[in-house]
C-alpha cells in the first residue's frame, strides 16, 4: 500500500518503523497467555519481560516501572483518576490549560462525579507553563493538592514545557506529579529518573509502534487506585491480558527512537525551518503558533486567517496533503481549540489553524507537495468564508 502524496500528521499516528513491524509479526503466529503457567505462556511472558525492559533502558526507568496499557488515554485515565483516588480526601487537581483530553476529560470528570477541584494551569502567548505560576496555584492550598499534571511537549502546537523544573515545583510539597510524554518520546530526551516526575505516559503509535499499546511509567512505591479492575496483571493497577505481539513491537519502535533521536531531531527540525519558511513565503500573513526556539523538531502549526481550519484540511486532502486541525481525537468537531484560547488567541484564529507534523518518514519532497498546492487552497478557503 502506497504512502499518501505528502504525509504531515506524525503527531496523530506515525507509520511503524520497520523492526517494530518485524518484532510484532513475528509474534502474531505464536500461541500463550503470558499469564499462563505451561511453555506457551512462559514464553509469552518472556517477551513482554524483555519488550519491559528494553523500554525501561530506553527511557531512564525500572523494569517495574514500567505497567503496560492499551495506549496513552488509559495510561492518562488511570494516572489522573488513580492517583486522585489514592490520594483522598485531598480534592484540587492542578493540570495545564492546554493539555490533551486524555487528561482534561478525566480530570473534569472528577469534578463532575467525584468532587474534585479542577484548577486549569494558565499558559502564556507561546502555550508555556510558567512555573511560578504553578508555584503560586500549589502554594494557595498546599495540603489539599491530590496531584499536578502537565504535558511535557504540546500535541498541536509543539511547545516544550519546562517538565524538571514544574515537577521540582511539585516534589517540594510532596505532591505527585504526572506529565503525558506521548509526542515527546523520540523527539526529546526522555529520561524518566532524570525528570523528577512520579508518573509519565508513552504511546506506541507516536513512536513508530503499532497502535492500541502503551505504558505508564510509574515511580515505585507509588499506587494509584486502579481504574479497570480484574486479574491485576499490571503491578495490580492495571488489568487485561497482556498483548504479548504489540508489546513486542511497541518496544522495539521505542528502543530504535531513542537510539536515532538526536540524528532525527537536527534532521526534522531542518525539514521544519524549511517547511515555516516557504508556507510563510506563500502566505505572507500566516500565524505561526507555539513556541519558536522551545518546540518540537517535527511540528509547525499555522493559523491562516480568514479560512475555516477545517474547509482548508479537507481542499489539501483532495490534493494529496495530509495533516490536521490538532488533535486527531477531536478532530471533525466544529469547535475552536482549546489550546489556541488557553494562548490568548481568539475563536476565529482558533478554528483558522492547522498543524503540520514530520516524522522518520518525512521529506523534502512532502513540503514541495504541500508548498506547491497550498496557495489556491487558501485562496479558495478564503473565498468560502466570504460566500
Amino acid at each position: 500500500m502506497s504512502r499518501p502524496s505528502a504525509y504531515l500528521d506524525h503527531a496523530a499516528t506515525t507509520p511503524m518503523l520497520p523492526e517494530a513491524i518485524e518484532a510484532m509479526t513475528e509474534q502474531l503466529g505464536q500461541v500463550g497467555n503470558a499469564s499462563s503457567l505451561h511453555a506457551a505462556g512462559r514464553r509469552a511472558r518472556r517477551v513482554v519481560e524483555e519488550a519491559r525492559e528494553s523500554i525501561a533502558d530506553a527511557l531512564g526507568a525500572r523494569p517495574s516501572e514500567v505497567v503496560f496499557t492499551s495506549g496513552g488515554t488509559e495510561a492518562d485515565n488511570l494516572a489522573v483518576k488513580g492517583l486522585y483516588w489514592v490520594r483522598a480526601p485531598r480534592r484540587r487537581v492542578l493540570v495545564s490549560s492546554v493539555e490533551h483530553h486524555g487528561v482534561l476529560d478525566p480530570a473534569h470528570w472528577l469534578a463532575d462525579t467525584q468532587g474534585a477541584q479542577v484548577e486549569l494551569l494558565p499558559v502564556d502567548e507561546l502555550g508555556r507553563v510558567r512555573p511560578d505560576a504553578l508555584r503560586a496555584a500549589i502554594d494557595r492550598d498546599p495540603d489539599d493538592v491530590a496531584l499536578v499534571s502537565v504535558m511535557w511537549a504540546n500535541n498541536e502546537v509543539g511547545t516544550v514545557q519546562p517538565i524538571h523544573v514544574l515537577a521540582a515545583a511539585a516534589r517540594d510539597h510532596g505532591i505527585p506529579f504526572h506529565t503525558d510524554a506521548v509526542q515527546a518520546v523520540g523527539q526529546l530526551p526522555v529520561s524518566f529518573a532524570a525528570s523528577g516526575a512520579d508518573a509519565v505516559t508513552v504511546s506506541g503509535h507516536k513512536t513508530g509502534g503499532p497502535v492500541g499499546v502503551g505504558a505508564l511509567l510509574l515511580a515505585r512505591g507509588l499506587t494509584p487506585v486502579p481504574v479497570q479492575h480484574g486479574g491485576g496483571q499490571e503491578r495490580d493497577v492495571r488489568s487485561g491480558t497482556l498483548d504479548a505481539p504489540a508489546i513486542a513491537g511497541f518496544a522495539a519502535a521505542v528502543r530504535i527512537a531513542v537510539k536515532e533521536q538526536e540524528s532525527q531531531r537536527l534532521r526534522l527540525a531542518e525539514l521544519r525551518d524549511d517547511l515555516i519558511r516557504r508556507v510563510r513565503q506563500a502566505v505572507p500573513d500566516v500565524v505561526l503558533n507555539g513556541d519558536p526556539a522551545e518546540r518540537l523538531p517535527g511540528n509547525a502549526h499555522f493559523s491562516f486567517p480568514g479560512c475555516e481550519g477545517d474547509a482548508l484540511l479537507m481542499l489539501l486532502d483532495a490534493k494529496g496533503v495530509e495533516c490536521s486541525t490538532g488533535s486527531a481525537c477531536s478532530a471533525g468537531v466544529a469547535q475552536p481549540s482549546h489550546v489556541l484560547l488557553a494562548m490568548g488567541a481568539d475563536a476565529v484564529s482558533a478554528r483558522g489553524s492547522l498543524r503540520f507534523s514530520l516524522g522518520h518518514t518525512s521529506t523534502r519532497d512532502d513540503v514541495d507537495r504541500l508548498v506547491e498546492v497550498l496557495p489556491a487552497a487558501v485562496e479558495r478557503a478564503r473565498r468560502a468564508g466570504l460566500s
